[in-house]
């Protein structure tokens, strides 16, 4: 199974997610679409995601959004940034594509392929 954490107005993550539908068509794997914005993780589910991507959580954030320079978290430890994105939802890279047990941040999309 592979799982999208997907912004639908993001052109990079319906990029993503076309380039996956295509592989998972191919390849007859199910494709799981997570809008993050209207279902945000969880803490624990950010700190898991995190270790899957094998990155941190500052390569997580996006620090071009408002509310990051509005939050003060250009000085957040690993701790203060997970809250941050598990209360900021916006604030989550995007896409973050999963599978299996390794994930990418697909920036840029093809990224994906690196799944397969």
């Amino acid at each position: 199974m592979i799982t999208i954490y997907h912004n639908p107005r993001c052109s990079k993550s319906r990029e993503a997610l076309t380039l996956l539908q295509d592989i998972a068509s191919r390849s007859q794997f199910e494709v799981t679409v997570v809008e993050y914005l209207k279902t945000p993780l969880t803490l624990e589910q950010l700190s898991s995601l995190q270790r899957l991507l094998g990155c941190t959580a500052a390569e997580m954030v996006r620090s071009n959004e408002e509310e990051y320079a509005a939050l003060q978290l250009t000085q957040a430890d690993e701790a203060g940034l997970l809250h941050a994105l598990a209360s900021h939802p916006k604030l989550l890279q995007r896409p973050i594509v999963v599978r299996d047990s390794r994930g990418v941040i697909a920036r840029p999309p093809e990224r994906v392929r690196e799944l397969f």
